[in-house]
């Protein structure tokens, strides 16, 4: 069976629209850059595990290269680079039970990470520049508009969502401003069944948004308040649970497209159930309908943002006021992908910060 990223490799760049500010689905080569603090006297158990690892992601699909290197300042600082042929295959493995256990032995020896990932726009030296090799560079930059997406998913014991929601609705906003270039913007809340989806939007430093989030008195509360309800166990007291417990709770946004970026709407979320091992392709076709849309004077759309992990995908949209919710699109391909139909999700909670 022909893989979503071997499909990719053979097609050119893509171009996306104008109006797409963050997209994983153009076909370009993507560069993932990882920032590690190690431990002080764990660097040979750090190199240790980082080859066995090494050995493990080789095999990969869509695995390029890597590259380890240490600070010549610091040796408590290494940096590890990769490259993939496109974002997708690095996505569909990052976001995976392989993964975690993968870097599990990396965990015992490393005090912080940060990790960054890149599609590679314009390079030099390497292979010659025929077009085979211009075709797998982002044709061009994408215009963003400042804020970064991101959101959590998780599920919760069966039966216990009314209280669950209750828990998620009646909570102080934590404090907007994390520091002097970092702001949390905005925080939406869904829920369908026994799923939750809690989106946020950032302006500067996600990382240092989400640990400014947890530190708060209001949401650690609450986090403590729904931990017997979580399918999932979890100790908030115990970082390596934690970590894992958030590691497998991260709902990338694979794409992102803006049709008026001053109007404002009603947010809404749609679900869409994947079959197995069809989660990308769903929110790559989604993506599409969404660029189409955005281009379209009638589309009740303002705002769509697509996230998805592994069978788990959710669009969150921002229409027009007085708009129906856009219908979740049943063609023929799609019908093809989903494993139920898509639903709407109960708004829980959405906050804004005032001067966001």
């Amino acid at each position: 069976m022909t893989t979503l990223s071997e499909k990719m490799s053979d097609q050119s760049t893509r171009e996306v629209s104008t109006r797409v500010s963050q997209s994983v689905f153009d076909g370009s080569r993507l560069r993932v850059v990882l920032l590690v603090d190690v431990h002080d006297g764990a660097q040979q158990q750090f190199l240790e595990a980082y080859e066995q690892l090494c050995n493990q992601v080789a095999q990969v699909p869509g695995h390029v290269s890597d590259q380890l290197c240490q600070s010549i300042e610091n040796p408590s600082q290494w940096l590890i680079t990769s490259e993939w042929e496109s974002a997708p295959p690095f996505l569909t493995w990052v976001n995976s039970e392989e993964h975690v256990r993968m870097v599990e032995p990396l965990h015992s020896c490393v005090r912080d990470t940060r990790s960054l990932r890149f599609h590679i726009v314009r390079e030099t030296g390497g292979e010659p520049a025929g077009a085979a090799s211009r075709r797998r560079l982002q044709a061009s930059p994408r215009i963003g508009d400042g804020v970064i997406r991101h959101a959590l998913t998780f599920t919760v014991r069966p039966g216990s969502e009314e209280k669950v929601a209750k828990i998620l609705a009646d909570y102080a906003s934590p404090q907007a401003r994390v520091d002097e270039t970092t702001r949390l913007c905005r925080t939406s809340l869904f829920m369908h069944g026994n799923r939750v989806v809690r989106a946020i939007e950032v302006r500067g430093d996600l990382l240092a948004a989400l640990r400014h989030v947890a530190r708060q008195p209001e949401v650690r509360a609450v986090e403590e308040a729904i931990n017997p309800y979580l399918e999932q166990e979890r100790d908030l007291n115990d970082q390596e649970s934690a970590r894992v417990f958030f590691t497998r709770a991260a709902l990338p946004a694979v794409h992102h497209v803006t049709a008026d970026e001053f109007a404002e709407g009603a947010r809404q979320a749609l679900y869409y159930p994947a079959r197995p091992d069809c989660g990308m392709r769903l929110a790559e076709l989604l993506a599409q309908q969404d660029e189409a849309a955005a281009e379209s004077p009638d589309s009740p759309v303002l705002r769509s943002t697509i996230f998805q992990r592994d069978d788990v995908v959710v669009r969150l949209v921002d229409v027009r006021p007085g708009a129906p919710l856009p219908e979740p699109g049943r063609q023929a391909e799609l019908s093809a992908l989903l494993d139920g139909e898509p639903v709407g999700m109960d708004l829980v909670t959405d906050r804004r910060s005032p001067d966001a």
